[in-house]
């Protein structure tokens, strides 16, 4: 696939060469030939240095090419440097070079296109700042060889051009640029909020489908009977009360062990209450498991009248279990704790 940097380089290419060879076709005399074979020589150098530095196989068109344009064609300082000293040596060095009685043939004026292509490049390579200062240079010196009149005839005026409408490019090419990043930073957002809720809606249609499961039978004999439930049945309806609970408060807890340890307590006549307050995000399914598992060897061993169980935040402490015995006894609430148990964080 062609890159969009490889076409704008070989346009570059091009039209540095055709000002070259146009400016070889000497019609006239001239006082130091050698001047300007050197001049041409060194101009090529310095435009096709700023035009190929730091191109690599890389830089592929795809829908981010902006960015990739953006971000990595900024010119180097010491090849500005070069840049600027070719736009200071050029015009003296060519005027000298064909002499005072040449001075506006076309041979000897067209290191004004060829200055003003320099800083074209230039600043089409992100360095604005050098590319005008060469512009500079580039009008004080064509102006004082021939004049204003004769250098804005011979060529300055277009080089203006071309400089300030790269500055334009180089400035809308940027600002597409911003725009793409941001459209792509929306688009990913966007995938990332609708995935999040088709998430939750798929946990939502598994929550509804337990809580049918759990609690429609119920639901249906008490409204066969009319309320009038005997005292297994409100056990059952206690129990599936305890289990939508559980559903909702605790889901990453739960498996069908911890779930039928928590029926067999709720059958006890144990007070239970489970309540996931973080602390599990980022465990992989075996950790979840195996907390699980300790969870659930936990509650079948306790005879606590009240069981609080909790998550926890902290570093090392996944999973607190808390019993207490009846109030009724007299204890303090200090003293009526009769079971603490703290599942640690499995290891990674």
């Amino acid at each position: 696939m062609i890159s969009i940097r490889f076409v704008i380089s070989l346009l570059g290419l091009a039209f540095t060469a055709f000002l070259v060879a146009r400016a070889s076709w000497i019609t006239g005399p001239v006082a130091e030939p050698w001047l300007l074979w050197v001049s041409m020589i060194v101009y090529l150098a310095a435009a096709w240095l700023c035009i190929f530095w730091g191109m690599g196989p890389g830089l592929r068109t795809r829908a981010s090419t902006v960015t990739v344009a953006r971000g990595s064609e900024k010119l180097p300082m010491w090849v500005c440097i070069v840049a600027l000293l070719t736009a200071m040596a050029l015009p003296p060095a060519i005027s000298a070079g064909v002499g005072p009685d040449g001075l506006t043939e076309q041979y000897a004026t067209w290191y004004i296109g060829g200055v003003g292509a320099l800083m074209t490049i230039v600043i089409i390579r992100r360095r604005p700042w050098p590319a005008w200062s060469g512009t500079a240079v580039l009008a004080g010196w064509s102006m004082f060889l021939l004049g204003p009149v004769d250098a804005l005839g011979l060529g300055l005026v277009g080089s203006l051009v071309w400089v300030a409408g790269a500055q334009f490019f180089t400035y809308a090419l940027d600002r597409a640029a911003r725009d793409t990043e941001r459209l792509g930073e929306l688009q990913r957002t966007a995938s990332a909020v609708q995935a999040a809720q088709g998430s939750q809606q798929r946990e939502r249609r598994i929550q509804v489908q337990r809580a049918l499961a759990v609690a429609g039978p119920v639901l249906a004999r008490t409204i066969a009977s009319g309320g009038r439930l005997t005292a297994d049945e409100r056990t059952d309806a206690r129990i599936a009360e305890g289990r939508l609970r559980d559903e909702l408060r605790g889901p990453r807890l739960l498996d069908e062990d911890v779930r039928e340890a928590l029926d067999a307590a709720r059958r006890r006549g144990t007070l239970v209450t489970v309540l996931d307050e973080g602390g599990l995000d980022g465990l992989d399914e075996r950790q979840l498991h195996e907390i699980r598992v300790e969870l659930a060897h936990t509650l079948r061993s306790a005879r606590s009248e009240r069981l609080y169980i909790r998550t926890s935040p902290d570093d090392r402490v996944a999973v607190t279990v808390v019993g207490r015995a009846s109030s009724t006894l007299g204890l303090s609430d200090e003293d009526s704790v009769d079971l603490w148990r703290e599942i640690e964080h499995p290891a990674r």
